[in-house]
């Protein structure tokens, strides 16, 4: 069974176009939605027609950026396929995974974005790695200061009671027992 996805941005836009093209292609059954590409997650069409796919189906869109936006999801959603058994067809660009050349021109793009994907997370590796030699800190920020964090383990060596300690400092348990384990080593 041929099944169609169609989708556009906003409201204002329509999908006619789009769905006369998958209907003249042979679409049994075509799934639509007006909404914003950028998440496959709120996307509620895309993930019925995918749910809707059974093996020996295609699935069958008009262009490739109406599926996806992102190439994380292109590549989840086409991994989705695969394991269902189900072909890929885009119309506009001529990619058809029901034929030996069609496979090899999707798998050769989902390469090329895979790379291009390793050369980003390098290049932010690289960033981070610079930021923290010039001595920015990644995380969140202390809940107390050095100043506070001292005046509670001397509360605590003065026999307060940890629990008391938490409520007051507003910290978890966790991290009292880490601050104080951090103090013990400093003492050493």
């Amino acid at each position: 069974m041929k099944v169609g996805y169609a989708r556009v941005s906003s409201v204002g836009q329509s999908l006619d176009t789009q769905i006369d093209k998958l209907t003249a292609f042979g679409c049994e059954k075509v799934f639509q939605e007006k909404r914003s590409g950028a998440s496959r997650q709120k996307r509620d069409a895309v993930n019925a027609a995918l749910e809707f796919c059974r093996e020996g189906d295609v699935l069958v869109i008009t262009k490739l950026d109406r599926l996806a936006r992102s190439m994380f999801d292109l590549q989840d959603i086409t991994k989705t396929l695969e394991r269902k058994g189900v072909d890929f067809i885009v119309l506009d660009q001529s990619i058809d995974t029901t034929t030996p050349a069609g496979r090899l021109t999707f798998h050769l793009l989902g390469a090329v974005a895979e790379f291009e994907r390793d050369l980003i997370s390098e290049r932010q590796a690289e960033g981070i790695e610079k930021a923290k030699q010039k001595g920015v800190r990644f995380g969140r920020k202390p809940k107390l200061s050095p100043e506070q964090v001292e005046e509670m383990l001397a509360a605590y060596q003065a026999g307060e009671e940890p629990r008391d300690l938490m409520q007051r400092y507003g910290i978890s348990k966790s991290s009292f027992h880490r601050l104080r384990s951090g103090y013990d080593q400093k003492k050493q």
